[in-house]
């Protein structure tokens, strides 16, 4: 993609790239906001290395994308209600994005994007990995895609929470996917912007697929999540206290590690609809 302004830098062949040339401490020209759209479009996620911004700097940033969403369940920074604070302390052992999943995809019009600044970090542990679900449908036969077509899944707020509380030994009965917050979306979308195709479901959320049965939608859903999770599909992103990243929840998953048990983690969060 040529760039006018600023500088990527690619950390897979399909998945992720740095961008540099530029700081947001300030605001950029139009056409810069441009071209990192053209570039969160083309990579799924990009990261942004070195940001000592303010919550100010950071939510005008974010709303050159789009309209800011409130998580009413997070914890907000004093004054910024569309800024979570995403945060583990020593004593705890829980982290949360702990799984492979896609912000909201339980709501009726889930989130285009999230982007998450890095305030605290552990001194090693906490990265984030990501999975491109454009590149995991286009590898998939074609006999594959044509079932795939058409068909629509449920995705589940009370399964993200079972499953969580499960890992953690505080509850082992799933519930059913018509409780809580609950959607259904085609399992296979259209990016509204590149026109790619897209495999959207994702273990976090999808309890199973619309029509069919729990116990018939498992064996397909679990291939469809190991196709995503080959490594060729993934990238891995090590934080350095003021890197930023920003992805697009309308082809990619993402997990948090939980490997810095005794450290403090602060991420400040903003979601972009």
């Amino acid at each position: 993609m040529p760039s006018r302004a600023i500088a990527i830098e690619p950390l897979t062949g399909v998945i992720g790239a740095e961008v540099g040339n530029v700081s947001l401490a300030l605001p950029l020209e139009t056409e810069v906001y441009g071209e990192i759209r053209e570039a969160l479009n083309k990579y799924g996620v990009i990261f942004f290395r070195d940001q000592d911004i303010n919550v100010e700097q950071y939510r005008y940033f974010a709303e050159r994308f789009g309209t800011l969403t409130i998580s009413p369940s997070t914890p907000a920074v004093a004054g910024f209600p569309q800024v979570a604070e995403i945060r583990k302390e020593p004593q705890d052992r829980d982290n949360i994005g702990g799984d492979w999943h896609t912000d909201q995809a339980d709501r009726p019009n889930p989130i285009m994007g999230t982007m998450l600044l890095a305030m605290e970090i552990p001194a090693s542990g906490g990265d984030t990995l990501f999975a491109n679900m454009a590149a995991a449908y286009d590898a998939l036969s074609p006999g594959l895609q044509a079932t795939l077509s058409g068909m629509r899944a449920i995705h589940s707020h009370d399964y993200l929470m079972a499953q969580s509380k499960s890992q953690s030994g505080d509850m082992k009965i799933i519930p059913t996917a018509k409780s809580g917050q609950c959607s259904t979306h085609p399992v296979v979308i259209e990016h509204p912007e590149t026109g790619r195709k897209v495999l959207y479901v994702n273990p976090g959320y999808t309890y199973q697929f619309e029509g069919w049965t729990r116990a018939e939608s498992r064996p397909l859903l679990e291939h469809l999540f190991r196709q995503a999770l080959q490594p060729e599909f993934t990238c891995r992103f090590r934080w350095r206290q003021h890197s930023l990243a920003f992805w697009d929840n309308r082809q990619t998953w993402h997990y948090a590690v939980n490997d810095y048990h005794g450290q403090r983690r602060l991420m400040y969060r903003i979601m972009v609809t």
